[in-house]
This record gives structure tokens, sequence and C-alpha cells, in this order.
């Protein structure tokens, strides 16, 4: 009507085609051809309808075949024209001609009609419990482990964490679970399980007591489930699949298969403690310093072992902790040496004096001279550490300016120097390499290393990526609650365990006070001598002189006192075995059996969520940024929609709140397709998309 309106006006001579250009803001040509068309064929020639479009040359009848069995197989706009090299428009124009079909998808059930149904299923088996018939034949016996079975359902909460699905596969997560896990009986199995504790953890649900706050059936239709397990039920099914050394044989399992995919980061370990602190009443264990709360805490130690990226290949406990020197020798190293890959050869070592078979790399806890002399003397492990006592300055003429290429690839201008130091002093004593780095305020940080045959640059670049480690706990405790014990029962301790001897503990802690007392003494009298009172009839004088002598007095009696004390400590034994302490101070270890568990799929969960970071960074999206994308991304809401007939089960991921990271989920969602990941219990293949909603029409939008 705009069109016949303007162009009867400027016909009149009501008014000028420009006048109607400015006025309105349309083109001139559009504006010209109006007005002969009105000219030419009256009001009639705008409501003529078109004639039918011609087939183009690009969809001949060949193409066409092709892209209406694609229609058929249920693969969205998007892929057809991809696949096919033509223009997405180019498919939309025959779709709505008629030249082509486009097959509706199946009508999904909404969160409002799921969760009505779920409800009523409660007066029933309970909340969302739908499949009832299988759910009594797995209590008769008849049933072990439910089918995956999707169903098409929109606005499903969490959603997004599918997408995690085949880093999580690729990591580990199922793999060698049938054969070192125990055997689960009844509707859930051990990839219902796993999978659950798996998603669970990306979504930052930290503990199996948060899910009583989440719908058990909308967790469900991630799993291809009528619902998730309740959680007393989740607890038992945790406890009988670590049950007695399950779940350390499968953390050994993975720990082998990640270092066998990349035996390059782990030809560089990083080893280093971590106290998980333990605030309940079962059990009391040993105290032990908590460096970040700067307290004497009860707990337990962890010791992890990491590639340079912060990555965790396993995780050594010990409730009574002897330290890290002696972990590693007793427990860390000989494992290394037998699962480290592509060790060299005993005729390599001796072929190469200087060569070693892998490096480890811990903070000032493991400084230890004859240590390091031991590792390479015994077992040829180069150690790298920084130098606890370094001697004097270096000239800084000595440093030289270095490009120095960290473990994530990023480039670091270091002025270093280089040179051979004698570490150590008696029978410890042991010839190093001491690298030193200048920082800009003139300071020189000192690191020493067997690792002998390794260039200074990456000696530093090792030893400086440290921190990696230092963030993989800080983030592990802020995102998977790595410090969360849950546990409820204890175990026993061993009878030969070493602990330390109450009395001597209380010997030595007074030995500290009258040490502590007899210090303060000594000071105040050192001072009375330094400033002594002139002799006078004064009473300054003589209070001078009584104070002094009670001071003495004192100082002898506390040496009497610290002289007993200590013929008492070299009399009394510093560690005793676990079945000769009192009654009174023996302690039960924390049961390890869902913990150990839950630390390796943890580590799984990290490993996953890693992984996935490649896929989304470029020039403007770091590491941080893009761990911060995958975390809305796994707890964003997402459409299910299987088609079994064709074998594809599609997730569609509701759009965020930026265009630009919705471009970055196009990019990932692309390495995903071509993954050709399978749903773990089907013969579904994974497909990922972005799913823009206008009004009442959904668009569907693919990479």
């Amino acid at each position: 009507m705009f069109q016949v309106t303007t162009s009867q006006l400027i016909d009149a001579g009501s008014c000028r085609q420009a006048e109607v250009v400015r006025a309105f803001g349309v083109s001139k040509t559009s504006v010209a051809r109006a007005v002969r068309r009105y000219r030419q064929e009256g009001v009639e020639g705008f409501f003529r309808p078109r004639l039918v479009r011609r087939g183009g040359t690009v969809l001949n009848e060949e193409v066409l075949a092709s892209a209406q069995q694609l229609l058929d197989q249920g693969v969205d706009r998007a892929t057809v024209a991809e696949e096919l090299g033509v223009k997405r428009d180019t498919l939309r124009k025959a779709i709505s001609d008629g030249r082509l079909r486009e097959t509706p998808a199946p009508e999904a059930a909404d969160k409002s009609a799921r969760s009505v149904r779920d409800a009523l299923a409660a007066e029933g088996m309970g909340t969302a419990c739908t499949r009832v018939g299988e759910r009594v034949m797995a209590a008769l016996g008849n049933l072990s482990g439910a089918p995956v079975r999707f169903d098409a359902c929109r606005d499903v909460p969490f959603g997004g964490v599918l997408c995690a699905l085949p880093a999580l596969i690729t990591n580990g997560l199922i793999a060698g679970a049938e054969k070192h896990l125990n055997r689960l009986k009844g509707y859930y199995s051990t990839v219902h399980v796993l999978m659950l504790m798996g998603f669970m953890a990306l979504c930052r649900i930290k503990t199996v007591e948060r899910l009583r706050g989440e719908a058990p059936g909308e967790f469900g239709k991630l799993l291809g489930l009528d619902r998730i397990p309740e959680v007393r039920c989740l607890r038992r099914k945790l406890s009988e699949l670590g049950k007695g050394e399950a779940a350390e044989r499968w953390a050994a399992h993975l720990s082998k298969q990640w270092m066998r995919a990349d035996p390059q980061a782990a030809g560089t370990l990083y080893v280093d403690g971590h106290v998980r602190v333990y605030h309940g009443s079962k059990s009391a264990p040993p105290r032990r310093y908590v460096s970040r709360q700067r307290l004497c805490l009860r707990g337990i130690s962890d010791y992890w072992v990491n590639d340079a990226v912060g990555q965790p290949f396993f995780v050594v406990e010990k409730t009574v902790d002897p330290g890290l020197l002696e972990t590693l020798r007793t427990e860390i190293v000989p494992r290394l040496l037998r699962e480290v890959p592509n060790q060299p050869s005993q005729e390599d070592l001796e072929r190469n004096p200087y060569r070693s078979r892998f490096v480890l790399v811990f903070d000032r806890e493991g400084y230890s001279p004859g240590f390091f002399a031991e590792m390479w003397r015994e077992h040829r492990i180069g150690c790298i550490t920084y130098h606890k006592h370094p001697r004097g300055q270096w000239p800084e003429e000595r440093f030289q300016s270095h490009e120095v290429t960290m473990a994530g690839g990023e480039t670091v201008d270091m002025a270093l120097a280089e040179m051979g130091s004698l570490v150590g002093s008696g029978k410890q004593a042991s010839w190093m390499r001491e690298v030193r780095k200048l920082t800009e305020s003139g300071h020189q940080v000192s690191l020493i290393s067997t690792a002998f045959e390794v260039a200074d640059t990456d000696l530093a670049a090792r030893l400086f990526t440290r921190w990696c480690q230092e963030n993989f706990f800080r983030y592990m405790m802020q995102h998977f609650a790595l410090d969360l014990l849950g546990e409820n029962e204890t175990a026993p301790m061993s009878d030969t365990e070493r602990v330390v001897n109450p009395l001597w503990r209380e010997l030595n802690k007074r030995r500290n006070v009258v040490q502590g007392k007899l210090t303060y003494r000594h000071a105040k009298f050192a001072a009375l001598t330094l400033h002594p009172e002139p002799e006078s009839p004064s009473g300054r004088f003589k209070k001078w002189v009584r104070d002094k002598a009670k001071l003495l007095e004192e100082i002898q009696l506390y040496e009497v006192q610290l002289q007993e004390l200590k013929t008492a400590l070299s009399k009394t034994e510093h560690h005793i075995r676990w079945e000769q302490l009192p009654d009174a101070d023996k302690f039960h270890s924390l049961a390890p059996t869902r913990r150990r568990l839950m630390d390796t799929i943890r580590m799984i969960a990290y490993r996953a969520e890693t992984a996935m970071i490649p896929l989304l960074r470029d020039a403007h999206t770091d590491a941080p940024a893009a761990r911060t994308i995958l975390q809305d991304l796994f707890r964003a809401t997402a459409d299910i929609a299987p088609d079994p007939e064709h074998k594809r089960l599609r997730v569609s991921v509701h759009r965020s709140a930026r265009p630009v990271t919705d471009k970055r989920l196009q990019k990932l969602f692309a390495e995903l397709n071509a993954a050709d990941i399978t749903y773990p219990g089907t013969d579904m293949v994974m497909h990922y998309e972005l799913v823009a909603e206008t009004g009442r029409r959904s668009e569907k939008v693919s990479p």
C-alpha cells in the first residue's frame, strides 16, 4: 500500500520523488520503480501474484535429491547447506517453493508438562519414577542396569553439560570402569553413576547432598533415565563401586592411560602436598601445619603428582604424614619408575652419563642435597627445587637476557645466569647446577638441579611453572570441593604405622616452654647488665641488685629444668608403632572408599574441562575466559531431541547473553560434532547446536 499511495501522489503532481525519499528514508531506485509500474500497469500491477521462480542451476535434480535425503534423515538446514556446498538462503527458498520438504521435528515435552508428570508419579513409586515396569524388574533381580532411552524434551536444566561428554569419555570416565570397579546391581548401572558424578562435578554441584535441591527427573533426562538416584541410594552405590581396592585400581589404570597418552608431559612431574582439614568427630587424626590458614589443624595430607600445566596424574593420601621426602622415597618414586613411559634403557643411561629417566619438581619442602644425590645415584632421576641457602650475590654482569618458553606456550624474557655449586655440607654435600634469575628489583631467585642434560632456560621454565600446580589447588578447592572429605565411616590403622609418641610430644612441648622462658630471662638479665645503676644508697640501685639476683636465680632454675627435659627427651622414642599408643590417644583413619572414587572423578572432570579450553581460545580469549565460558555452558538450558531412526542425539543449547560467546560456542560445537561421539549405552551420535527462540518459532543455528 505504501508504494501504491506514494506512486499516486507523485503521478498526480502532489509531491516529488525526492521528497518521498527524504521523508521516508527509502531508496530513489525503489520509488522510481514503483512510479514506473503504476504508470504502466496501474494499481493492479502491485497486487498481481508473482510467477513461480525457476529452479536455478545450483539446485539441480541431483542436488535436490541429496538435499531431500538429508532432510528426511532429520538433518538441520545449516548442516545440509554446508554438506552440499550451497547457500542457506538458497536452501530456504527451495523449501518455501515446495521443491524440498522438511521433516517436522517430533513434539517435545516442555518443563511444565514434565514437572506435572513427575509429581503425579510421586503418588506411586516416587517422584519422577515413570518407568515402573523396569524398576519392578530390577527390584526382582531380573534387570541389571536400566536401558538408556531419551525422550524429546525442551528446556532441560544443565543440558549444556552434555557438551562435555566427548571430553569426559576421552579422559577415561568410563574407561576400565567395568573391569576395575565393583559391579552394581539394580536399576542404576556403573556407567549411570559415573556419568552422573561427572556431570555433577562440571555443573559445580559439589556434594551429593546438594542434589536434594535439584529436580531428580530433570537431571535424569541427561542420563536417558526417568530420574537420578536419591541421595542415600547414591551414597550406597558409590560405596559399592569403590569397595576394597577397586577405586585405587581404577585410579591407577587411568593414571597409566594419561601418561601413555602424553609421554612428554610425564617426563617432568610436579609433586606438592595439600592438607585437607577434618572437622568431624569420628576420628582425631594428627595435627599438621596448614599453610593457607597458618594454623596446626587435624586433617589428612595428600601428595599430588601433576604435569607442567597442572593436570593431575594421581594422588597419594597420608593420614600420618611422614613428610614430602619420605613419601617421595617410599611411594611416589617407586610408582613412577613403574609407570612413566618412554624411560631410557640402562644402555642409554650408561652411554650418556648426564641423561635422566625423568625429572621431579617440587618446592622448598623437598630441599635436601642428600635426597638429590640419592635419586641420581640410585635411580638417575633429576630433581629441581629452590635453593634454600644461596651463598652471596652473583655479579649482575653474569646475567644475560633469554627468551624462555613456558609450559603454556607463552614467551617470557628472563635474566639468567648459571654456575656449578657445591650444595650442602659434610657427607650430604654434592655438586649441582645452580641457575639464578635476576628480577627487576635486583633480587636473585636461585634454583638447584641435578637435571644435567636440560638447558638452563628450560630449567627456569620448569621450576617457575610450579604456579600451575598452585593454581590447580586453588581452582579445585573453589570449583570442585577438593577439601571435602565427605566420609562418615572410619577404617582401622595398621598396627605397624609409625606415629609420634605422645609422651615425646608432651616433653618437647614442655621443653619449648622452658626454653622460651629461659631465653626471655637471658635477654632481660643482659639488659640489666649492660645498663647498671651507679652504686648509691638510693632505692633504684637496691632494686637493680634485687632484680638481677632474682633473674639469676630463675635462670639457674630453668637451666636445670631444661637439662632434665633434654635428658628425658633423649631417652624417649620420638616415633612408636600405632599399637603402642595409649587407648586415649589412638585414632582411626577415615574410610577412603568414596573419597578416592570422588577424587578420581574430580580429576577426570578437571582434565575434561582443560581439554576443551584450546577449542575456545583465540586472540581475544585466554584460558581463564575460556573456563568462564565453559562454566556457563555446563549450566545452560538445552533441548534434547533423540532420533533413533537416524542414530542421532541432538542437543540444542540455548543462546548465551552475549553474541560473541555464541560465535565461540559455534566453533566449539563444530569440533565436538566432528568427533562423532556415541552416547554410552546407545547407538546415537551426539550432535550439538545453538537454539535461538523468536516468539513461537524456533530457529536452529548450527555452526
